[in-house]
């Protein structure tokens, strides 16, 4: 695996500074949260883990609800919360952000970026930032495509900041026009800038940039899709990179404050599953990529997906931790994927820490639409899941689902983690969701990771954008398969496990008005469609509405692939039931001294089948864990609503509490009053269930 350097006068320079903070005799920051939890994932290296042991493996057992609070909101709600000097900071699913009492979870305020812009969307937002400096501190949240200041003790708006408290993150993207992008994970604030990724439309350049803190300027920005002409354009076809976008960084940052180096991981570039135009490398797509925080200079970068045709994100912020290896202590950034793999570089020079393998992978079955011959594989630490569904994956959960694999499997079979494009009907297994997902690892001071992982196969296919006999789809239809299929499916059955509804019947269930407005403004998962016509969009609602449209020459000319993706489809058996061999979700502890792991617990359980004599299968989760001095480990992101406790030492499960709703979030511990808290969000992101808006707090008595 090549890796790229950016800037030998960069290291020169950080030498020197490294040298005279040696002589200072200073001490980094201890890891991890103390009292407060003031970061998103608890520090600005993504640790998840507290120094807290009020609450440790003796006495977990006692652990009791302290408080919870409703607000009132019902959606996803995935909020790592802020707790800072007594205060609690919560983004609400409808992402209005409330600061309670820690130790009480009584209200003092409540924002609500509606009163500012209220025609904007409600995306699923993750967290939020906060800034120490100024008076009484600032809280930065994100709605649709506006960061927002508050003060920290009002919640009003801070005036002085942009456009009278709030940016549009359109806005100083480097490309024409202001985009409808938007931010649900936050960044970090380093030296008095906001460091963040973006959200952003298949087709609109993504980047990573820093704003200042205290006026809203932009003071650097990284095309994370190069321009043309830029390092990493050498890896696209030539023309290409004008008409394209993504390759963002949906997934948050980590920093390393005492070198000054951020830690960004990427998404695919766009089309996510149509590669046909951008052959290459496609840099910096699917990348770990370390900048200069202070001035945005790529330092280096590793690509751990080539040409991405499977929307394989990176699905988290890297977590920066020190090892032992070989004999020496060793600052390490690790980065999981979706595959389930571990990649673990040492920090300054993005070197690997055990070798990483080039391995061929299957070639494309459809014509003018080719596979990287190539992708890299990690030898340590091994994989955390199933690398390839095969007969020994047959479910056992009852005869029926047996035949069901076993004839699903024989029609379609599965190749891998990349399996070829293809017009036929193929098992995605590891699957679009992981692997690991967005709630991130959480890491120890003695080197160890801790990480849920999924293990649900899924559906993967290519269908043509034309007629079986090459004539033009009619507009609607065609521009449904290009902007909507994917989420609700070709027939639009929907994915509703995922959050995507089904539109067969929206005729019945929503006015036309209320469609239109969608498309135009987005809402919950859905993006605004900015790029589109109201002609284009009217076309999209007569399909939907069973209306015939025409088929113009005009749009079929207007660069719309070949070929687009069938939809998100989980492979369920008859009872719903993931169909594959359990175990369906785990909980992982890999030690990144040895490149091993050392344990693995299946996370979850179906009640209805432990009843039956099934022993727990694990669930697919959402939500990360975090790891305390105490010895546990804290998650909640399974679909039967328990929120547990495990012995980080050992695996073993201590305590564990139902929860009103599915803790999809990654909770936050602190110390309010003396008393060691723990708090989670609960809201069930990814089931069709009712939804809802809670905070969920526990302590000792």
């Amino acid at each position: 695996m090549k890796n790229s350097f950016a800037s030998l006068s960069w290291y020169l320079a950080l030498a020197c500074s490294c040298a005279l903070y040696l002589a200072s005799c200073k001490k980094p920051a201890p890891q991890g949260a103390g009292a407060d939890w003031a970061f998103y994932l608890g520090d600005p290296a993504s640790s998840q883990y507290s120094r807290l042991k009020q609450i440790n493996r003796r006495n977990v057992h006692k652990l009791q609800l302290a408080w919870t609070f409703d607000t009132g909101d019902s959606a996803m709600y995935q909020t790592n919360n802020l707790i800072i000097d007594g205060m609690l900071y919560t983004a609400s699913p409808h992402s209005r952000v409330f600061a309670l009492d820690a130790a009480t979870g009584e209200q003092r305020w409540m924002f609500d970026p509606s009163s500012v812009h209220d025609s904007i969307s409600d995306y699923d937002q993750r967290g939020l930032m906060y800034w120490k400096g100024g008076e009484n501190g600032r809280i930065f949240t994100m709605k649709g495509p506006y960061l927002y200041a508050l003060h920290a003790l009002s919640g009003e708006l801070v005036s002085s900041f942009g456009q009278g408290g709030f940016i549009h993150l359109g806005e100083g993207l480097d490309v024409e026009g202001t985009p409808a992008v938007y931010l649900n994970t936050p960044g970090h604030i380093y030296h008095d800038m906001i460091i963040i990724g973006t959200n952003v439309p298949e087709d609109v350049p993504g980047a990573i940039r820093a704003f200042d803190v205290r006026t809203g300027e932009r003071k650097w920005i990284f095309h994370s899709l190069p321009r043309p002409g830029e390092p990493g354009a050498e890896t696209w076809p030539e023309g290409y990179l004008a008409r394209t976008g993504g390759a963002s960084d949906w997934s948050g940052i980590s920093i390393d404050t005492l070198r000054g180096i951020v830690y960004a991981s990427t998404e695919t570039a766009g089309p996510d599953f149509y590669g046909g135009w951008r052959y290459g490398q496609n840099l910096y797509a699917n990348s770990l990529i370390a900048l200069d925080a202070n001035t945005g200079e790529r330092l280096w970068h590793q690509q751990l997906v080539h040409h991405d045709l499977w929307d394989l994100d990176l699905p988290a912020p890297p977590n920066l931790l020190t090892v032992m290896h070989q004999g020496k202590k060793v600052d390490v950034v690790a980065q999981g994927t979706k595959m389930g793999l571990l990649f673990v570089f040492d920090r300054l020079t993005g070197q690997p820490l055990w070798p990483i393998e080039e391995r061929p992978t299957p070639k494309s079955r459809i014509e003018g639409l080719r596979t990287w011959p190539t992708q890299p594989f990690p030898t340590q630490p091994p994989p955390l899941m199933r690398q390839r569904y095969t007969p020994d994956d047959f479910s056992p959960i009852s005869p029926a689902a047996n035949q069901l694999t076993r004839d699903v499997y024989e029609r379609s079979g599965n190749e891998g983690a990349y399996p070829p494009p293809s017009l036929e009907q193929l098992i995605m297994f590891p699957g679009y969701d992981g692997g690991m997902e967005w709630g991130g690892a959480a890491a120890d001071p003695q080197g160890m990771l801790y990480v849920n992982v999924n293990e649900i196969p899924w559906f993967y296919q290519l269908v043509p954008t034309r007629q079986p006999d090459g004539s033009p789809l009619p507009d609607g239809e065609l521009l449904y398969r290009v902007h909507c299929a994917a989420c609700h499916g070709l027939e639009r059955q929907g994915d509703p496990a995922g959050g995507f509804p089904s539109l067969d019947d929206v005729k019945g269930r929503l006015p036309e008005q209320v469609v239109m407005q969608l498309m135009r403004n987005g809402g919950g998962r859905m993006p605004a469609f900015e790029r589109l016509s109201e002609a284009q969009k009217q076309a999209i609602t007569d399909f939907l509405f069973g209306r015939k449209t025409a088929a113009s020459k005009k749009l079929q000319q207007a660069g719309i692939p070949p070929y687009v993706f069938r939809g998100f489809q989980r492979f369920f058996d008859q009872e719903g039931y993931p169909a594959i061999k359990p175990p369906w979700g785990t909980l992982n502890a890999v030690d990144l001294n040895t490149g091993t792991i050392k344990w693995k617990v299946p996370l979850g359980e179906y009640e209805a089948l432990t009843e039956r004599g099934i022993a727990a299968t694990g669930t697919e989760n959402y939500g990360g864990p975090v790891v305390t001095a105490g010895g546990l480990l804290f998650i909640g992101a399974t679909a039967d609503a328990k929120f547990r406790a495990f012995d980080s030492q050992t695996g073993e499960l201590l305590w564990q509490h139902e929860l009103p709703f599915d803790g999809n979030a990654t909770p936050s511990t602190y110390l309010a009053n003396g008393r060691q808290y723990v708090v989670i969000s609960c809201g069930n992101a990814k089931k069709k269930a009712v939804h809802g808006g809670m905070l969920v707090a526990f302590a000792l008595p």
